[in-house]
This record gives structure tokens, sequence and C-alpha cells, in this order.
């Protein structure tokens, strides 16, 4: 085989952070632009400018969230396994207001109700802040540990409770998921709006970078100081049997920040982080250039979790020398090597008919083309 089983586990882990920033960053101004929308739009037609900037582009966007579990069923299916059946709960509140979104998009304007509208407004809210908040708490706890066990079957228990995933850090992480998703969406309503939403999504994104930055750092110097993290202290073949019960590992303060020290670096990431943050915050009035920072600020904050966290990709709480690694909780180097020969003849496929996409529907979305078109939202 042309790719050794070490190389695919890592290229995968890589593909998968790919598809969960393209997810973030692609859907992200959805969600953003949905949380927006009862406080950007003080009238009827302004919000339903702010519906229109997204309504023809959104579905597309989804792409990334499905290739997103696709890859982790496929190439990772022990986390699939534990994370889908683990965070059941958490996952149908979820898929319960992302619902909400295809709903309200074609209910909104079937009825000149004000209170109908007002209605379907709020439910678009609830569909872009729930999934915001519940991702990130549910990065809150990844970083923490999940409290999960493996039999001598690989069988997968889990054993915490949904609401203890509303754990103090956690929200924390929920909280700078929302904030850094709603500094997207108003980025993105900058670029696609005129005055006076135009203005008021300008103020907002400046808002959020600076929340964006205050609670990234925060994050940051909470799991510092006062969470520990986990470290592998056994000899490991990288190209071993995909059997999460065959190492052992300790939770050790810092050990979220050894792979820093270890490669300097990295520490570019982090600060891709903050740096596209900063472009939103004294650059907002570069519409283009304000939604690229802020962009980069959305892959620099997940990217970083990753960094931080590899070679582990969920580490168990209750019985650490479980947790499941990059090394062993893959699926086979064959499943890999043929997953990857389809992703290079689909994955561009993909980005081009969304580059396409996207200019054809270049410019802005103003009142007279909403109010002209019957087919507008």
């Amino acid at each position: 085989m042309p790719l050794d089983y070490e190389t695919l586990r890592v290229i995968w882990w890589i593909l998968l952070g790919v598809l969960l920033i393209g997810f973030a960053v692609m859907d992200g101004f959805d969600l953003g632009v949905a949380m927006w929308l009862p406080a950007l739009g003080k009238s009827d037609n302004e919000r339903r400018i702010i519906i229109n900037t997204v309504g023809p582009t959104w579905e597309g966007n989804q792409v990334w969230f499905i290739l997103g579990g696709g890859a982790i069923f496929a190439a990772w299916p022990q986390l699939y396994a534990l994370s889908f059946s683990g965070f059941y709960l958490a996952m149908l509140v979820v898929l319960l207001s992302l619902i909400l979104r295809p709903v309200g998009f074609k209910y909104r304007s079937k009825l000149k109700d004000s209170s109908w509208r007002t209605f379907w407004d709020y439910a678009l809210f609830i569909g872009g802040f729930v999934p915001a908040l519940i991702f990130g708490v549910a990065v809150g706890n990844v970083l923490q540990g999940v409290p999960f066990h493996i039999d001598d079957n690989l069988r997968v228990f889990y054993t915490g409770t949904f609401f203890g995933l509303l754990n103090p850090f956690a929200l924390l992480c929920g909280l700078l998921s929302v904030v850094m998703l709603a500094m997207h969406g108003a980025s993105f309503l900058n670029v696609k709006t005129e005055a006076p939403v135009q203005q008021r999504a300008k103020c907002a994104s400046r808002v959020c970078a600076l929340l964006v930055m205050v609670l990234f750092a925060a994050g940051g110097m909470w799991l510092y100081y006062s969470i520990d993290g986990y470290s592998l202290t056994s000899v490991m073949a990288h190209d071993g049997p995909s059997n999460p019960l065959h190492k052992t590992v300790e939770q050790a303060g810092m050990a979220w920040f050894s792979n820093y020290q270890s490669y300097p670096v990295t520490m570019f990431v982090p600060a891709i982080g903050f740096l596209g943050a900063l472009i939103v915050l004294f650059f907002a009035r570069f519409a283009k250039l304000s939604f690229v920072g802020s962009a980069l600020s959305v892959a620099g904050i997940i990217g970083t979790v990753g960094i931080s966290m590899f070679p582990f990709i969920l580490p168990s709480s209750t019985f650490p020398q479980e947790s499941l690694m990059v090394w062993d909780s893959s699926s086979s180097q064959l499943t890999l090597f043929i997953m990857l020969i389809a992703t290079v003849f689909l994955l561009p496929i993909v980005l081009g008919y969304t580059a396409w996409v996207y200019r054809v529907l270049r410019g802005k979305v103003t009142e007279s083309a909403v109010l002209s078109n019957d087919q507008s939202y």
C-alpha cells in the first residue's frame, strides 16, 4: 500500500479537523445570522433582507456538517459510536433546533401577520443559538474528559448524564462558541447588506470580536491552571491495531500545552484565533477583509483544540487508559486508504461548486431586490 498506517491516521486526523473547520466557517455564519435576526432587523423588511442573505445557500453549507459526521463514522468508528450514543440527548436537541431553520425559512413569509412572523424569527434565533451553544459545550467536555469505559469486547459504555455536560468550563466554551459564530454571522451581514443593517452588523461584529478574544483567553487560562489534561505514559505503536485497551495514560496539569512546548511553531494556530478577531475589531469598515478575519479566527480557535489534544481524540475521565487516540481508534488501513482516494476526487468537487455558487450569488441583498422577487423569503 502506498501509504503506511501511521501516515493515513494522521491524514485523517487532519481531514477531520478540516471538515469541522469547514462546517464552522461555512455553516457557522448561517447560525450567526439567525442569532442576529431579532436584534439587527428593526422592521419586517430588514429581517427579510437578513434572512435572504443566507436563504439561497444555507442548505449547501449543511454539506460540511454531513461530511464531518460521515468522516467520523467511516474513519473513527469508536468515536462515532461513543459520541452519537453517549451524547444522544444533546444531539437530539441540536437536531430539533436545526429542524427549526428550514421550517422557519419556508413558513415565515406565508402569512403577513406580525405575530406569526415574529414567532418564526425567534424560532430561527433558537435554531442558530442552541446548536452553537451545544457544540461549544461538547468541546468543553471533551477537553475535560468524558465519562466512559470500554470492556474486553471493545464495547463502549457512556456513564455520564445530559446535565452533567453543563458544567462551568463547558458552559464557558459554549458561550465562546456562541459569540464566535455571532461574530462570523455579523461579519457576513457586513458583506451582504447595506445601511442601516450593515452599520448595526459592523458594530455587532466588533463587540463580538472583543468578547471572542476575552473568552478565548479566559478559557485558555482556565485550562492551563485548573484543568488536568491527558498524557500517554507508555510506548505505543503508531501503526498498531485499533484497540484502546493497550496503553497507559495519566492525567496531569498543563498536559494539553505540551505540544506547544515540544513544537513551538504550533503557537501560530491560537495566534490566528486572536489575529482574526483583531482584524474584525479594527478593520470592520473593510467588510470582506473583516469576514476573512472572522473565518481565520474560527479556524484558529477550533484548530487550537485539535493541536492541544493531539494525539488524543476523546479522553476518558473515568478510565484514562481507555481514552481514544489517533493511534488506536481508527478504521483499518485499507478503509482509510480507499476513503482517502474518494476524498481526493470528491472534495475538490465540493469546493468547486461551493465557490461557483457564491460567485453567482455575489453582491449585496437589497430591500428592492427582496420586495420585487416573489421567490424571496
